[in-house]
């Protein structure tokens, strides 16, 4: 894993030397900046999409050790682009609203597939918490039977993601996918990540733990419906899509509220509430976003590069090569007000900088599960740094906010920061 990752360091960098002092840019500008960098993310992350497809493909058709791992790197690859259009979500209704079948978590595993005993039988909030549709051809669900004789993409999108009103009945998307290929992880905060042997979708006799066939069949509906998705996505982003037209009948201060709204959010309550102060308080490793691959720390690291692409205006897409770019809102609070351009330009140093310790941490000494373990007080201080930066660059948004004018915004929140108690009640 180490080797991908360092191969994928570039992708999503943001270049910012020189910063030239230059005359306000047109909102308009900036605005369509932003959308270009968006289809450009959605396409980068349709394209790995498609390449976790054809590594599926092969597992499937001829499972072995190698074609799992081959699959495994290609879910890491395409998680890289994804996690960098987060900053996207809350300020974009459009976003908002469709990212649930794509990225929805925490999910209860034994909707899908066999878990250990230690996972549990019953949930006083889940009638389907081991319901096993790999396993079973046919899943009652208030008084009503459900035909899974075939597993497609109608059964999975629309019978079956969050059936019941149950939001961690998660059938579809990268974490289902990430689930089938890892497994459990049953090593709470100890080392190691999960381990499905690649017999689960062997052919015969050599499969384990049952219904191999069904199971890479899930697998594979599931990976098309997440390449049907991104499709979807990356079409609302094109010059004339859903996702442009939006923006263009917000007006400018709409659009550039939008922008902002997607940035606070996301580092305030969503990442450093949801994501990380949450599973910290609890030093409860289900509370970790990429949980069965122990591919956490990458998922939060890319999370900030994104926003950090999204604020400076300037992408790197994942051929390394191609950069999209333009005026960005950094341009236009520095021509405002360039103590604030630079208090931000600071913010954001110090957020990469802690997540980049902490990507550092878990690739070399523990992996991010370990870090937040009850009595890790290195691990823990690890991941209350990029916490506290997160919170301190929420404040400077803010502040932007107010400089450009705008209307104020309410950023999303989380008990974990505003109201720790409450999680213990």
């Amino acid at each position: 894993m180490k080797r991908i990752l360092m191969a994928l360091a570039t992708v999503g960098t943001v270049a910012l030397s020189g910063l030239p002092a230059a005359a306000a840019p047109e909102a308009s500008g900036v605005v369509k900046t932003y959308g270009d960098i968006a289809q450009a993310m959605y396409g980068d992350s349709l394209t790995r999409a498609k390449a976790l497809k054809t590594a599926v493909d092969t597992l499937v058709a001829t499972p072995s050790d190698a074609a799992l791992k081959a699959a495994r790197r290609a879910w890491l690859s395409a998680r890289v682009p994804y996690q960098q259009t987060e900053a996207f979500r809350f300020g974009n209704a459009i976003v908002d609203d469709w990212e649930g079948k794509v990225n929805a978590w925490p999910l209860d595993e034994g909707l899908i597939d066999y878990v250990d005993a230690s996972y549990g039988q019953d949930s006083e909030e889940n009638p389907l918490y081991t319901a096993n549709v790999i396993a079973n051809a046919r899943i009652t669900h208030g008084g009503e039977e459900i035909d899974a004789t075939t597993i497609t993409k109608e059964l999975l999108a629309e019978k079956l993601q969050e059936i019941g009103g149950v939001e961690a009945n998660v059938a579809t998307g990268y974490h289902a996918i990430e689930f089938l290929l890892w497994g459990q992880d049953l090593n709470g905060t100890g080392p190691g990540a999960g381990n499905r042997p690649w017999t689960d979708y062997a052919k015969g006799s050599a499969c384990t733990n049952g219904n191999c066939d069904r199971r890479g069949q899930y697998l594979s509906v599931a990976t098309e419906l997440l390449i049907d998705d991104l499709e979807e996505m990356a079409g609302n982003w094109e010059a004339d899509g859903e996702a442009r037209k939006a923006l263009a009948e917000a007006g400018n201060d709409g659009a550039l509220s939008a922008m902002l709204t997607g940035l606070g959010s996301l580092s305030y309550g969503e990442l450093a509430g949801e994501r990380m102060k949450l599973g910290l308080l609890l030093n409860d490793p289900e509370e970790e976003h990429d949980c069965f691959s122990d591919n956490t720390h990458n998922s939060h690291y890319y999370d900030i590069v994104g926003m950090r692409a999204i604020y400076f205006a300037s992408y790197t897409r994942t051929d390394g090569k191609t950069v999209v770019n333009g005026p960005s809102l950094h341009d236009l609070v520095r021509a405002k007000d360039p103590a604030l351009a630079a208090e931000m330009k600071q913010k954001l140093d110090a957020t990469v900088a802690a997540a980049q310790k902490m990507k550092q941490r878990a690739e070399t000494v523990e992996a991010y599960d370990q870090m937040l373990g009850a009595g890790n007080a290195e691990g823990n201080a690890t991941l209350e740094a990029v916490i506290a930066a997160l919170t301190e660059q929420t404040r400077s948004i803010e502040r932007i906010v107010a400089s450009l004018a705008l209307e104020p915004i309410a950023f999303e929140g989380s008990d974990s920061l505003d109201n720790p108690a409450a999680i213990f009640q």
